[in-house]
């Protein structure tokens, strides 16, 4: 599936973007935001988005909230760098939102897409930003976190239904954090699903992840693939 470079603007900045159109040229598809893990907007990221469009037949589009290239492996100077425009985005969730939001924009806006069937999917910091969205009052269907650095807040803006796939042993965001979260989703009458991977750390999904040899992030091809099929089951229900 190819990808189309896409900018868009926020907070008075250029950002990058990469769309992934797999429409047909048809009837107008849905559209998927698929938000990138804390070290930017990855290779791994954009094949991200450019599968979800050839198998899910949407329109997904990969932005970036971060401004920079993302670090290569042992590269610890970019790797901080990184880290730190995580932790100011954090801080500063009006800014994380708007960003998100600019970007979603590109995708209601896009000829292809169905603007009432629109869903985002994160990666790590990106699964707290596709919250964050959702949070705001984004009119997603869908909102889905994998190994999701959920902030703290609670769910009672959120309209769609919400997926997390979680390891148990992730030592970056404990499994009591994402179980926190559900409780609010369960409070706020929110149609949800926890899959929590036994034995399986942070950044599970992420095949590059091992070369950092960060102590509890692992790829976890089985993992992997469980979340991936319980994303293609919950867009099966919502588009």
């Amino acid at each position: 599936m190819e990808l189309q470079p896409i900018s868009y603007e926020a907070d008075g900045r250029a950002f990058a973007g990469w769309l992934a159109d797999g429409s047909g040229g048809g009837a107008p598809a849905p559209g998927v935001l698929v938000l990138h893990e804390g070290a930017g907007l990855t290779e791994g990221i954009k094949a991200r988005a450019a599968r979800a469009a050839g198998e899910f037949g949407c329109v997904a589009y990969a932005p970036d909230l971060f401004g920079t290239a993302p670090p290569a492996p042992g590269d610890a100077a970019a790797l901080a760098a990184a880290q730190a425009v995580v932790r100011g985005l954090r801080e500063d969730v009006a800014a994380l939102r708007a960003r998100c939001g600019a970007a979603l924009a590109v995708l209601e806006g896009h000829a292809s897409v169905d603007p009432a069937r629109l869903a985002a999917i994160g990666y790590c910091f990106g699964g707290a930003a596709a919250i964050e969205l959702a949070r705001a009052g984004a009119p997603l269907r869908a909102v889905a976190g994998f190994h999701a650095g959920v902030l703290p807040g609670g769910a009672e803006a959120i309209s769609g239904k919400v997926l997390l796939c979680h390891g148990a042993e992730d030592p970056a965001v404990p499994a009591a954090r994402i179980e926190e979260f559900a409780a609010a989703l369960g409070a706020a009458g929110i149609d949800w699903q926890l899959h929590l991977y036994g034995g399986v750390g942070h950044s599970f999904t992420n095949k590059e992840i091992d070369a950092w040899n960060l102590p509890g992030f692992a790829y976890d091809a089985r993992a992997d693939a469980r979340a991936w099929a319980a994303l293609a089951r919950l867009f099966g229900e919502i588009f």
